[in-house]
């Protein structure tokens, strides 16, 4: 079922210059020709010293690997572009803390079926492949991903059986690697399994390939997947520049088949670290009608302390969005507990004080408001009794 080998490389030239637009607009042949070798990128951009540093010691870090599309919205003369330094590998990724750890999210302590990760009462994580089509260098699942081990139907059948017994689970979010490189015929079969399971209502698909490789969204894709509704997908844009005309396209192929869209972003030092780039990214996030979801403090993976930003940061610009743009732009800024703790909602605190009589607030602007409590206090909905009978409390 699944394929057991990345498709096979092929000699022609990445470059836009050097390549037919039927060639470059040909979502297989992106993937067949992902640059992994400095002499790669040498069309694209001028390695700095520390990235030269960073791919003679790649092979010790994490796998290398880029779209040529995503490569060309790389700026050729600045190391710091952030399309360069997600995809780039840098020589600080050898520098490791003993604090951050290979699995920093604990998937290997709730991994109860091969491929299944159910850290989370009613929702599970169907690991479907281990391919990507981006690398990122913030990869909270190296340890899995870019590896030589493809996920096979032997393990895909146990996941399956997971999920038909596990009567709890209602929400099942297929992640990997990245879903959507494999073929339209196998997530259709995927789908339809999935669709099968009665106590499964919600699917999502949780991918990058609407960033990294727009082309492959094509009609045949969107049709197959409006077929399992409800469906979602959540992707993973991270800055303004990603947000291409390719991109809008692909995400307008998914919206304008039913599929709700949401983003996914991760904050990165030095690459999105700061309020008017969140701004910007929110906003034009709405614009191609994609609604920002989470932003994420970064996780504790090994060799990534380069990338995140201390706490305070991600809550300042948390502060600088709300109330200056659009209620409908505002992620939610979470942290992933290091060993699996789950998602913890972490910014501003507009709560001065709370008493029984009232709550002294502050707003974005930081005037001060007093909200008056109600005088009557007891919040029980006399018609939960007869509406949700027979149901326990903890199911929901």
């Amino acid at each position: 079922m699944m394929p057991s080998k990345l498709l096979p490389k092929i000699t022609l030239s990445p470059h836009p210059s050097n390549t037919s637009s039927v060639q470059w607009s040909d979502w297989k042949w992106q993937a067949r020709n992902m640059l992994t070798t400095p002499q790669d990128f040498e069309p694209f951009i001028n390695l700095s010293s520390n990235e030269q540093k960073g791919f003679s010691q790649a092979h010790n870090l994490f796998r290398v690997g880029v779209t040529p599309y995503y490569a060309n919205l790389m700026d050729k003369h600045n190391p710091w572009c952030p399309i360069r330094m997600q995809a780039i590998p840098s020589f600080h990724e050898t520098e490791i803390r003993n604090e951050e750890m290979t699995d920093p999210l604990g998937e290997s302590l709730n991994n109860p079926a091969p491929s299944v990760i159910h850290k989370y009462p009613d929702r599970a994580l169907l690991l479907l492949t281990d391919r990507c089509a981006i690398y990122c260098r913030h990869c909270n699942r190296r340890r899995l991903v870019g590896g030589d081990t493809p996920i096979n139907k032997e393990k895909l059948d146990k996941a399956f059986d997971y999920l038909r017994k596990t009567s709890t689970i209602r929400d099942v979010l297929i992640s990997g690697g990245d879903p959507l490189l494999l073929s339209t015929h196998i997530l259709g079969e995927v789908l339809s399994i999935l669709r099968s399971i009665s106590h499964i209502e919600i699917i999502r698909i949780g991918t990058r390939i609407p960033v990294v490789l727009p082309m492959r969204i094509d009609e045949a894709l969107a049709k197959e997947l409006s077929k399992h509704h409800p469906l979602f997908i959540n992707t993973h844009f991270n800055h303004p520049k990603e947000i291409t005309k390719e991109a809008k396209q692909a995400c307008e192929t998914l919206i304008n088949h039913g599929i709700p869209m949401g983003n996914q972003t991760v904050l990165l030092r030095q690459v999105n670290s700061s309020v008017t780039c969140m701004r910007q990214l929110m906003r034009d996030l709405l614009k191609i009608r994609v609604r920002p979801y989470y932003m994420f403090q970064g996780d504790t993976v090994t060799g990534v302390d380069y990338l995140r930003t201390p706490v305070e940061k991600a809550i300042e610009i948390m502060e600088g969005m709300r109330g200056w743009i659009s209620g409908m732009a505002i992620p939610h800024l979470v942290l992933d507990a290091p060993g699996g703790g789950g998602k913890i909602p972490i910014g501003p605190t507009y709560i001065q004080n709370i008493d029984k009589t009232q709550v002294h607030l502050r707003n974005y602007r930081q005037q001060s408001i007093v909200y008056p409590q109600p005088i009557a206090t007891d919040c029980t909905v006399p018609y939960d009794d007869i509406f949700f009978e027979n149901i326990k409390s903890d199911d929901y």
